[in-house]
Parts: C-alpha cells; sequence; structure tokens
C-alpha cells in the first residue's frame, strides 16, 4: 500500500465521492444478504407451512428491495467513477506539469514511447482500480462479513464448516498477489518498449524509407511483440494455475456443505428453508473470495502502473528555481561566462572547459567549431536548459540562478538548429512565444525571417494548418517560421544555432540580411558551421573539444594562421572548386 499512500494527494481530496459511493456499496451489500433470506422465509413459511397470506407481502417488498438497490447501485457506480475520473484528472495534471519543470539532463536518457505508455496506459491502470478495486475489496469483505453473521445465525456448526476451508482460499490468494505483481510491472515494462518502437519509427519513418531498411524495423518491432506476447502469456499461465485451484477448493467447500447441511436436516437442526439460504450464503462467500483473485489482479497492476507514476513524480529537478528569485520586466544582455566547466554525466568528459568569455549588450558573438565542440553548450547554459558543474554564467552582473526560469527565458530569443513546429496554423506558431501578439506584428516577424512570401503562397496563408512536426514545410521553411517565432518575443537576447543550416545561400544572405536589423540593441550568439553566417560578429570564439582555441573577429582571426583560418581556407577551397566546376 505504499505506492498508493504516497500518490495519496492525487485522490484524497475527492474522498467525499469515495466515501458517498462506499455507503452506497454497504446499502447494496446488505440488500444482497436479504435474498437467502427472503428464500428461505419463502420456503419454510409458505411452501412448507403453507402460510399463502404472505405471497403479497413478500412480493411487494421484494419489488421495493429491488428498486431501492437499483438506485443504489447506480449511486456507488456513478460516484465511484467520479472520484476514479477527478483523482486521475489531478494525477495526469501532476504528471505533465513534472515533465514541464524537468530538465534536459531527464530527456536525455528518457525515451517518448515510454513517457506516453506512462501518461495514458499506468495512469488508466491506476485509475480503474480507484474507480473499482477499493470499492470491490470494501464490497467483498462487507459480504462475507455480513453472510458469516447469517451463516452463524443460522447454524454455528454448518457455518464453522463453511469456515474451514477460507483459509486455504486465503493462502492461495496471498501467493496469487506474490506473483502476479512482478509479472504485471514486467508486462508494463515491454509495453513502454513496444510503444517506444512505434513511436520511433513513425517519427523516422522518412529514413526508414529512404535507407530501405522496412525489413529490419519489422523485425526489430517483431522482437518487441515477441517479448510483449511472451510476459503476457507468463502472465495468464500464472492466472491459469492459481484460479482452478481456488474453484476446487469453493466446490470442496460445497460439497461439506451439502453432505453435512443434509445431514442436519435430516436430523431436524435445519430446515430446508435455511440450507438453501445456506447455499445462497455460501456462494456470496466463495464467490467474492475467488473474485478476489481479480481484484488482486486489479490491485497488483495498478501497483506497477503507481510505481511507474511515481518514477517520473520522484525524478530529481535537476534546474531549481530560488525561492527569492528575480523577474525583472527587461535585461540589458550583458552575459558573461566565468570559467564555466560542464559535463553532462559523470561517465563523459566535459563538454566546456574552464570558458571565460565577456559578451557586452548589444554586441554579436560568433561560435564556429566542430561537431562536439562545445558550442550548443555554451548557449543552452545561458536559458538553464543544464547548470555548469563549476564556474558561473551571468546575466547582467547577476548569477543565472538569480533570475526566475521563466522570466530569465523569456528574455531570450532560441532558434535551434532542429526547428519544431506544432499541429497547428502557422500563425499561432509563430506567436507560440507571445500569444497576445496582434496580426500586424505577426506579419512582420515573418518578413524580417524572409518566410512571408512563401506563407502567402500556401492556400490559406497564415491559416494554414501544419501537420505534425511542420509536415508539409521545406526544412528552410520551418527554419524561418522559427526564426519570426523567436523575433516575435522581441528578446534582449537572441541566440542562432546554426539557424541558417536548411536553407540555400541566397535565402540565407536575404535572412543575414534581415537580421541585422532584428539583431540591432540585442546581444546575439550565432553558432554556424559557414563562415559567411558570422564573420561580421563583433567577436567569434573558436573551439576545440570544449576549449576556446582562438578568438577575435573576422579579419583579425584570418591573419593568425589558426583553426579559424583553415576553416576558412576549406570552405573557400569547396566554393572555388564548384565555381570552377560549372564553367
Amino acid at each position: 500500500m505504499e505506492t498508493f499512500k504516497r500518490l495519496k494527494q492525487y485522490y484524497w481530496p475527492f474522498r467525499k465521492y469515495f466515501f458517498f459511493s462506499l455507503f452506497f456499496v454497504l446499502l447494496v451489500t446488505g440488500i444482497t444478504v436479504l435474498y437467502p433470506i427472503i428464500l428461505q422465509i419463502t420456503i419454510d413459511r409458505v411452501v412448507m407451512d403453507e402460510e399463502y397470506g404472505l405471497i403479497p407481502y413478500l412480493s411487494v417488498g421484494f419489488i421495493l428491495i429491488m428498486i431501492v438497490k437499483g438506485i443504489a447501485n447506480f449511486s456507488q457506480q456513478y460516484l465511484g467513477d467520479l472520484f476514479g475520473v477527478k483523482s486521475v484528472y489531478t494525477l495526469r495534471d501532476g504528471l505533465y506539469k513534472k515533465l514541464q519543470k524537468l530538465s534536459f539532463t531527464y530527456y536525455d536518457n528518457a525515451r517518448t514511447g515510454d513517457l506516453m505508455s506512462r501518461l495514458t496506459m499506468d495512469v488508466e491502470g491506476f485509475k480503474f482500480f480507484l474507480a473499482a478495486g477499493f470499492k470491490e475489496l470494501l464490497k467483498i469483505s462487507m459480504l462475507i462479513l455480513v453472510s458469516l453473521s447469517v451463516m452463524f445465525y443460522y447454524s454455528v456448526p454448518l457455518a464453522l464448516v463453511t469456515m474451514a476451508a477460507m483459509p486455504f482460499l486465503g493462502v492461495v490468494v496471498f501467493k496469487f498477489d506474490r506473483k502476479v505483481h512482478p509479472a504485471f510491472r514486467t508486462i508494463r515494462k515491454s509495453l513502454g518498449s513496444l510503444n517506444t518502437r512505434i513511436q520511433e519509427n513513425v517519427s523516422g519513418m522518412n529514413t526508414v524509407k529512404s535507407l530501405s531498411k522496412e525489413d529490419f524495423e519489422i523485425d526489430r518491432f517483431t522482437s518487441n511483440n515477441v517479448n510483449y506476447r511472451e510476459v503476457n502469456i507468463k502472465t495468464s499461465n500464472i492466472w491459469a494455475k492459481y484460479f482452478p485451484f481456488m474453484e476446487f477448493i469453493g466446490n470442496i467447500c460445497m460439497v461439506a456443505l451439502l453432505i453435512f447441511g443434509g445431514y442436519l436436516v435430516i436430523e431436524g437442526s435445519l430446515s430446508l428453508g435455511e440450507l438453501v439460504a445456506f447455499f445462497s450464503l455460501v456462494s456470496y462467500i466463495l464467490g467474492p473470495l475467488m473474485h478476489l483473485g481479480f481484484i488482486v489482479n486489479q490491485f497488483s497492476q495498478a501497483k506497477a502502473s503507481g510505481e511507474r507514476l511515481l518514477e517520473i513524480l520522484d525524478a530529481k529537478e535537476d534546474i531549481e528555481e530560488k525561492e527569492n528569485a528575480i523577474s525583472p520586466n527587461t535585461i540589458d544582455g550583458h552575459v558573461t561566462f566565468n570559467n564555466v566547466t560542464l559535463t553532462y554525466t559523470e561517465d563523459d568528459d566535459s563538454a566546456l572547459k574552464n570558458i571565460t568569455f565577456d559578451a557586452p549588450p548589444g554586441k554579436t558573438i560568433g561560435l564556429i567549431g566542430a561537431t562536439g565542440s562545445g558550442k550548443s553548450s555554451v548557449t543552452q547554459l545561458m536559458t538553464r536548459f543544464y547548470e555548469p558543474e563549476q564556474g558561473e554564467v551571468q546575466i547582467d552582473g547577476l548569477p543565472t540562478s538569480d533570475y526566475s526560469l521563466k522570466a530569465l527565458r523569456k528574455h531570450i530569443g532560441f532558434v535551434l538548429q532542429e526547428s519544431f513546429l506544432f499541429s497547428t496554423t502557422i500563425k499561432e506558431n509563430i506567436a507560440y512565444g507571445n500569444p497576445s501578439a496582434n496580426m500586424e506584428d505577426i506579419i512582420d516577424a515573418a518578413k524580417r525571417a524572409q518566410a512571408h512570401d512563401f506563407i502567402m503562397e500556401m492556400p490559406k496563408g497564415y491559416d494554414t494548418m501544419l501537420g505534425e512536426r511542420g509536415m508539409g514545410l521545406s526544412g528552410g521553411q520551418k527554419q524561418r517560421i522559427a526564426i519570426a517565432r523567436a523575433i516575435l518575443i522581441d528578446p534582449s537576447i537572441l541566440i542562432l544555432d546554426d539557424a541558417t543550416s536548411a536553407v540555400d545561400m541566397e535565402t540565407e544572405f536575404k535572412i543575414q540580411k534581415a537580421l541585422k536589423e532584428v539583431m540591432q540593441n540585442r546581444t546575439t550568439f550565432i553558432i554556424a558551421h559557414r563562415i559567411s553566417s558570422l564573420k561580421h560578429a563583433d567577436e567569434i570564439i573558436v573551439l576545440d573539444n570544449g576549449e576556446v582555441v582562438e578568438r577575435g573577429n573576422h579579419d583579425m582571426l584570418l591573419n593568425n594562421g589558426g583553426p579559424y583560418q583553415r576553416i576558412y581556407d576549406i570552405q573557400y577551397q569547396d566554393k572555388q572548386a564548384i565555381m570552377n566546376a560549372a564553367k
């Protein structure tokens, strides 16, 4: 029950629905036990003693009982579902909020399909037990206790004979729980892996088809699917092994009841009606006891699901916000790195080593270097996507940790190398960071990003719906919309992480021309592989293996004979070769 205790905050606020539901469950249980009593009266007094005058009273009473039971059943079902739905809404909301707060470090190791499985299948599994399992458990307990009380009232010896089988049934149920819980946890993990495989395959379908790897992906999916099938078969084997044994114990109990009960009837210490009522009452005990296996199954699934949900809720939030964090309306954009070292995981080498530089407000800083040299890591530290292992990153003279995360990121416009667009209109994608922007501002941002012309060529212009991840647009078009989105928030610091890598040279020139106006009075960081994208920068920082190996402006670095000049020569030679080939 530890899992349920730890998740208590999500369902306890709605306990009134649960307790009202329990009241009606108890009412239904009490009414259910009345049936054998009415049957006993009917047999002993109407059939045996020929008191036919009782028939109208028994009939009317039975009808009234049925009406009350129907109303009580509806109430307990509705209130129970209300309890489950409201609780799960709060739980899913809490999970989603937690996912929004977790840092990039968490997502570096998380699998999308597994997270989706937890927020859907595991949440629903937990909800099912909340809405029905707890009630059923109490209903079974009350039904057994009330039935036993009536049975002891009718005949103590026969009741003791009936109870003799219950300890054995209880042991079987306990062992069943010990076996089935690990099995259901394995099923949940296997389902998460299966969903991850599907999600990755669908997301990367272009790559799969372009490399003709359909058969390979089918084999990988089949492997996951076989694993999911096998763990389900193992769980079914547990069910198949324990449930017949439970039924066998129940049947032995019924045989003992028939033999000993028949003897008591013949002896005259038990009436025929009481024996028939006994059979009904025993079924109210044995049936629920065997159904207890199903409840244990539900409990095990809910517990396994709850444990997987707690793994998300307990995940460490690496990026924490101070209680007295400031939220300035404006910042100057003065960025300073003081001996900053960054290591993503303990097993990795440092991504950045003792990085120190100063970027005054309004200046443009270029970052260049080989893949993996640490260019993106520099900019991700500014926005606190990660925390430095050593050193300090400052904005306007204050450590980034002094700012609230929302305020800090509000003043930083970020255009990632891989532009992500949402499945909504182009207009809403551009205005994502500034939903209150009017149409004029949206169009102005699109024009600055050289996106307006191709948007207007689309069927519905800015109201054109985009597919998943911007499906239907070229890579260059997606990047220009992402640039417009960054421009619209009017940031004090603008970060262009290889933002023109997916556009042709002509479009790049147009975007750079437009960005010159945008970059005025903003601190801008440009990450690029093309020297043409950053040669106008006030300072260019050349990185290699996480270290600054060269710094200066374009002209200065060209005369140093260092890494920057070698990059320039390679790119110039490639350009010259293309021009010669064209001749």
